[in-house]
């Protein structure tokens, strides 16, 4: 009978969970294949389509690490509900909105949302699950995010082109709306008492990520006005120095920089960042570059279709990623994965030189799709294995916060190349980037 009422207590949390990391796994790519519609009926600049990225990605990146303390304090199904709401109200607001400027505060209003709902579920997953499924139940969680993230694309495209690019954001209200209600039946047990809120080192995070991506965003006009960019990214290294300061002397730090004195862990966030960097940056500047008329002027769902090889393979090699680490080993899997990946922008570049086909570049895509996977499914665990268990909510708030950022500065940066050498040169960076990560590859323990 126990087993059976865990059983029936377990379903309804899984599912309302699951729904939930669908709509945040699909909002997370989908909106790439509408930006360039977006930017058109809303008359955004590049800068301003850069911060519709940035605005979500930059406070789902501060509020992430707040996100599992939250979950401690609320309760993680209470947590997750606010998480939920949040984001559907500022779906609705985007898909409302009459202006740019709007979309920006709304996807902002997202990032947090993201941030609650993302540590809120994953810890109301672990609390509803018996032992003996457990892992089994994190497994069909992390499935959906991945899920939806890879569909994002395509699930992009065909609603932009069929119904319009405000109906991927009713999409998010639909799916929010009767998740938030299932955990709301089954809230679960009270919050605890946690460690006071270090308000301190939160604000000192937002300056730091914040300036940083100002100056960083800056530095396209730096000819013109270099105080522009100077300014802000002196504020950023102050900010930082600041934090620093401050974390490493709390007894609780909110940012709990010890963390990185762990080899594996400091390169498992090197590794996360870096492949958010490639992602984002990549679907992004792909989707500009194929739906304009100077590129190969695709329809937002031809666009979306054109990325599924990478879908596919994304999707394909995340649930397999354990098992071939299993038989060569994660530092073997993680270094072929980064040549990979920096083999497959090279073929997305010569493709682009042959005179870019849906066949042509079909293979490129794929290549990086699985390549992508492979260290985005598999970092995280090589950055919470070496932690013990009671780090590991602190570790995993960590490592997204550095995934998130390293999101922004690939689309910050890739803003800057793109502007100048436009895909092609996007490529370029995103090889080196791939290249780097192989680097912190060799300096893994061995498996």
């Amino acid at each position: 009978m126990p087993a059976e009422r865990a059983k029936s207590e377990l379903r309804p949390v899984l599912i309302a969970c699951c729904l939930a990391m669908l709509a945040v796994g699909d909002n997370s790519t989908a909106i790439m294949a509408a930006l360039p519609d977006m930017k058109a009926s809303l008359q955004l600049g590049a800068a301003d389509v850069e911060w519709v990225v940035n605005a979500y990605l930059l406070t789902a990146a501060i509020f992430i690490i707040v996100g599992g303390g939250t979950a401690d304090l609320f309760g993680a199904r209470r947590s997750s509900v606010i998480g939920i709401a949040l984001f559907a109200l500022a779906s609705l607001l985007i898909a409302l909105t009459p202006a740019g400027f709007v979309v920006v505060g709304a996807r902002a209003l997202q990032g947090l949302g993201a941030a609650f709902a993302v540590a809120g579920t994953l810890a109301a997953v672990s609390e509803a699950a018996p032992d003996d499924r457990r892992a089994e139940a994190i497994g069909g969680w992390t499935g959906f995010l991945m899920l939806g993230f890879s569909i994002g694309p395509l699930v992009g495209g065909a609603v932009t082109h069929y119904a319009g690019w405000r109906f991927i954001f009713w999409l998010n209200v639909v799916a929010m709306v009767p998740s938030a209600l299932m955990l709301l039946r089954h809230q679960g047990g009270g919050g605890r008492r946690g460690a006071p809120m270090d308000w301190a080192g939160l604000g000192l995070l937002a300056v730091f990520m914040v300036t940083l991506i100002t100056g960083l965003q800056a530095l396209a006009h730096v000819s013109g006005n270099w105080l522009a960019a100077a300014i802000p990214l002196v504020a950023a290294a102050m900010a930082l120095a600041a934090l620093l300061r401050l974390e490493t002397r709390r007894p609780q730090p909110l940012v709990d920089f010890a963390l990185f004195a762990n080899r594996n862990f400091a390169i498992a966030a090197g590794l996360l960042f870096l492949v958010m960097f490639d992602i984002m940056t990549l679907l992004l500047y792909y989707n500009l570059f194929v739906q304009s008329l100077d590129g190969l002027g695709m329809s937002p769902i031809g666009a979306g279709l054109s990325l599924v090889p990478l879908s596919l393979a994304l999707f394909a090699l995340a649930r397999a990623a354990p098992m071939i680490a299993a038989k060569i080993g994660m530092r073997r899997m993680l270094m072929a994965a980064s040549l990979l990946l920096a083999a497959g922008c090279a073929i997305i570049w010569w493709s682009l030189q042959m005179g870019a086909t849906f066949e042509v570049l079909m293979p490129g895509l794929c290549v990086a799709g699985i390549a992508i996977a492979l260290v985005y499914a598999s970092a995280p665990r090589l950055g919470l294995a070496t932690l013990p268990l009671a780090q590991a909510g602190k570790g995993s708030g960590m490592l997204n916060s550095c995934s998130f950022l390293g999101g922004t500065v690939g689309v910050t940066f890739g803003g800057l190349v793109f502007a100048s050498h436009g895909l092609s040169g996007v490529l370029v960076l995103l090889g080196g980037s791939a290249l780097a990560s192989a680097v912190l590859c060799l300096r893994l323990h061995a498996d």
